[in-house]
C-alpha cells in the first residue's frame, strides 16, 4: 500500500502520520482497536531521509499530555544550537505499520520531522524519486539476521 503524499525537496516527504500516547494504547487493554479506542490526532509529517529521529511539535505534545523525559541537544541547519525536551512512549502510526518511539520537541513546529529511525523501524522503503513510502513487504515487517 502506497499512501497519499506531497512531495516536497528530494529527500523529504509529506505524510499524515498517527500518534498517541504508548501509555493509553496500553491502557486500552488487549484487541482495543487503536488508535480508535484512545485518545489520538492526525497530524502532517515531513519524512526527512536526512534526519535521524522524530521531531514533535509543542501542541502535539500537550494535546496527547506526553511526559517529558529529560533533554536533547539539537543542531539546527543554520548551526544554531538549542537544548529541547525529549519525550518518551511515542505510538506513531504510519502506512498501517505502528511503533513506539522517542521524540524531541520543537515549540515551533507546526509538523512532525520524522527521520530515518522511523522509518526503518517500521521496516518501511522511502522511495525519493516517486516521492513515496511503503512498506517493504506488504503483509509483514521483515528482520534482517546475518
Amino acid at each position: 500500500m502506497i499512501i497519499d503524499i506531497r512531495g516536497d525537496l528530494m529527500g523529504r516527504i509529506a505524510v499524515d502520520c498517527v500518534l498517541a500516547s504508548n501509555r493509553d494504547v496500553v491502557t486500552a487493554g488487549p484487541g482495543a482497536k487503536i488508535p480508535d479506542s484512545v485518545k489520538h490526532i492526525t497530524i502532517r509529517g515531513i519524512v526527512d531521509t536526512g534526519a535521524a529521529r522524530l521531531v514533535l511539535p509543542q501542541r502535539a505534545v500537550d494535546e496527547l499530555n506526553l511526559e517529558q523525559a529529560g533533554e536533547v541537544g539539537v543542531r539546527y541547519a543554520d548551526n544554531r544550537r538549542e537544548t529541547r525536551p525529549r519525550v518518551t512512549n511515542v505510538w506513531l502510526s504510519l502506512c498501517g505499520r505502528d511503533g513506539v518511539f522517542s521524540a524531541t520537541v520543537d515549540p515551533d513546529r507546526d509538523e512532525a520531522l520524522i527521520g530515518a529511525i522511523v522509518p526503518e523501524e517500521l521496516d518501511l522503503i522511502v522511495d525519493c524519486a516517486t516521492e513515496s513510502i511503503h512498506p517493504r513487504d506488504p503483509d509483514r515487517i521483515i528482520t534482517e539476521i546475518e
